[in-house]
């Protein structure tokens, strides 16, 4: 008895076209001829995955396969590569006579039963919005107006000319298929002169060219979450492009793109927090004092200790972003900055003058990067 194909690549039934591919590369790299030469046993093993994976990558062959077995392929089995595309020739279904390869593809593919209607689901739509931070931690409502079908009020969706109407199709008679035979096969596919309609159109509509519906345009209003991050995306289900004969309409996906703000960064790694520079004075810094820190909410105060360095990063809690997934509102995060005075009036000079006299010799507790500094110098030349 023949080996179970899937059996032969160590791949499961439910295994996807990946799968199938990744074992099958595998297997062949280390089964191959010019790897193990003068190895028949190997031989034999690469010429069965070889046959196995012929039958599964193939989209037909595998639905015969998964239904049939072995008994598919049983007198003359599989041929290489190139006979008939990967199938060998054979005469029908062992014990099985007068089986038609027609009637499992009917089976498989459809039956020709009367006329068919192609259902085709409508394509998806693309749609990009920018919002502000602002909007992106409140959440917002965009109306947007975008491309769409709708049925020809000159045919009324027919496609045919005023006055006119499709006839049969002269090609499948009305059955919207055609049998087309390979090698010994014959198979069913969308006839190619009605596109699977059953009908042909002599003289299509003026406005529509016979295709029975025109491009328009609809507003759809959307609706983006408070918290939602810049490279996110919206997805509305069925507001893409209408199917046709009945089949689903696609779906719009909004790609949300948040505008750069001119104080406040998003944390990469926590989007809820927000991130900023906050300038303060050399004063402000070495005497402490209270200042007024900008949020996307309006200005909150913030305590700064005496001896703030240039660089600590103070925390306002509550003052981020909302989660997009949970009632969850971040931190905002100010990164001092004490800014050195520039443009000095003669007075202030004169100050610092002054100040820095009366600082030389200061204990070094009180300069703490100095004292750090002349430390590691110490210890680096000592």
């Amino acid at each position: 008895m023949s080996k179970d194909f899937y059996e032969t690549l160590g791949i499961a039934h439910s295994a996807s076209e990946d799968e199938i591919k990744k074992a099958y590369r595998k297997l062949a790299m280390k089964y191959h001829p010019d790897r193990n030469p003068n190895n028949k046993e190997a031989e034999e093993k690469f010429k069965e995955i070889q046959k196995a994976y012929d039958t599964l990558s193939d989209p037909q062959k595998k639905a015969a396969y998964d239904q049939y077995g072995h008994a598919a392929f049983e007198q003359g089995g599989f041929g290489g590569a190139g006979d008939f595309g990967g199938f060998g020739g054979f005469g029908g279904f062992g014990g099985a006579q007068g089986f038609d390869f027609g009637d499992i593809f009917s089976q498989m593919f459809g039956g020709a039963g009367g006329a068919r209607q192609p259902n085709y689901q409508g394509e998806d739509i693309s749609y990009r919005v920018e919002i502000t931070l602002e909007e992106a931690a409140t959440g917002v409502k965009r109306q947007i107006t975008i491309p769409t079908y709708e049925e020809c009020d000159v045919c009324h969706g027919s496609g045919a000319k005023a006055g006119t109407k499709a006839t049969t199709c002269s090609t499948c008679h009305g059955s919207g298929t055609v049998h087309v035979r390979q090698a010994i096969f014959q198979i069913q596919q969308t006839c190619p002169t009605c596109g699977g309609t059953g009908k042909e159109i002599k003289e299509p509509c003026l406005k529509c060219h016979g295709a029975g519906r025109v491009k328009a345009s609809k507003t759809v209003e959307v609706n983006i979450p408070a918290g939602i991050d810049d490279g996110q995306r919206i997805r509305l289900t069925g507001e893409g492009e209408p199917g046709t004969h009945g089949a689903p309409n696609g779906d719009l996906y909004i790609h949300v793109s948040v505008a750069p703000h001119k104080i406040f960064q998003r944390d990469p790694e926590i989007p809820t927090d927000l991130h900023c520079e906050l300038p303060i004075s050399f004063a402000t810094a070495a005497l402490g004092g209270e200042v007024e820190v900008p949020t996307l909410g309006g200005k909150v105060k913030l305590n700064i200790p005496a001896g703030t360095q240039n660089g600590k990063k103070m925390r306002v809690k509550g003052k981020g972003v909302k989660s997009v997934r949970s009632s969850l509102v971040g931190d905002l995060y100010c990164h001092i900055v004490v800014e050195t005075p520039i443009n000095l009036t003669e007075r202030q000079k004169e100050l610092l003058a002054e100040f820095e006299t009366i600082s030389t010799g200061l204990d070094r507790s009180q300069t703490p990067r100095q004292k750090s500094f002349w430390e590691r110098l110490k210890e680096a030349f000592d």
